[in-house]
């Protein structure tokens, strides 16, 4: 079959390689090259790059718009698959393929609609997910779905952890897909049930309440790393970054208190306390929590409360 494939993430990569011996891949969408890094050097997306290995012709784009749309209608694709994109696909363009827009999304629909699936599922604390394949709508993330895969979240999995294994899980769930489609035994099935959304992230949703019980803030600092980065602030407003936390046996103590217990950095929380394994002070690199702390004497009292509250926003157009 012949198809448009879109995406720009690493999560995206799995697909593309995994469809890519199978169909003929006419043009590969991804948004541009962006500068990153301290010495913020132009770099191609993942999927720019992993379409430059296998030898793809790639169409850079920030937003599907009428010069992209006309470009992509020009190949004249029978199937367009998106996965994580990072953007909008709306008419004309949707209906520019023989068999539509097809996309990847790592949640089981109706639930998590919207471009942070996984990270709000930690968030709240869920011990399954999954993917879902469906046809692009006008409306976010509202369409049929063709195939459906629910899988169990890893014990302690972070965002970026769990997004990885969901990548390589729906890679194959959209191989079986497309392949449907082409021997016209697909069926979609309408959604049901009541939709949750999940918006993208801000920074401040990193921040960690210490004022929580343990289970919710470990849930916070899973879902908010690595992206946007989990943190918590000192007395004075500094902004510490926690890249590792664990759940500790350690004594209880005061929530925000942070002191050394053995040779493990402690920090109190609403109920137990939680280990600091590897943070990242302002301006500095990272390192082991128990060696910032006794940096600091030992002692640090970390602010409580504050944490970004969830919010639930509605979007308009087919995510991508």
């Amino acid at each position: 079959m012949r198809i448009v494939f879109a995406g720009s993430p690493a999560a995206a990569v799995p697909s593309l390689e995994a469809l890519a011996p199978h169909h003929q891949v006419a043009a590969v969408v991804t948004r541009a090259a962006s500068p990153q890094g301290r010495r913020r050097t132009l770099t191609p997306t993942p999927v720019a790059a992993a379409a430059e290995r296998l030898g793809l012709p790639v169409l850079e784009a920030d937003r599907l718009d009428a010069a992209a749309t006309e470009r992509i209608a020009a190949l004249e694709p029978e199937l367009a698959v998106v996965v994580a994109y990072g953007g909008l696909v709306r008419e004309p363009l949707l209906s520019a393929p023989a068999h539509g827009w097809i996309n990847l999304h790592f949640s089981l629909l109706p639930a998590y609609r919207g471009a942070a699936p996984v990270q709000r599922a930690l968030m709240d604390g869920r011990t399954t997910t999954g993917v879902s394949v469906f046809r692009l709508v006008p409306e976010l993330d509202a369409g049929p779905v063709l195939r459906m895969r629910e899988a169990p979240v890893p014990e302690g999995a972070t965002a970026g952890e769990l997004l990885a294994a969901l990548a390589e899980l729906g890679a194959a769930e959209l191989v079986a897909a497309v392949a449907a489609i082409a021997d016209g035994t697909a069926r979609f099935v309408e959604q049901e049930g009541a939709p949750s959304l999940a918006p993208k992230l801000a920074l401040a949703d990193g921040a960690l309440d210490l004022a929580l019980p343990a289970p919710d803030v470990l849930a916070r600092w899973r879902g908010t790393t690595p992206e946007p980065g989990a943190h918590a602030a000192l007395e004075g407003g500094e902004r510490l970054k926690v890249l590792r936390l664990a759940r500790s046996g350690a004594a209880p103590l005061p929530p925000g208190h942070a002191a050394i217990a053995g040779r493990a950095a402690v920090v109190g929380t609403g109920s137990a306390p939680l280990e600091l394994v590897e943070v990242q002070p302002a301006g500095k690199r990272p390192m082991a929590g128990a060696d910032w702390l006794r940096g600091r004497g030992g002692t640090a009292t970390l602010q409580v409360g504050g944490a970004a509250p969830v919010e639930q926003a509605s979007g308009a157009g087919a995510g991508a």
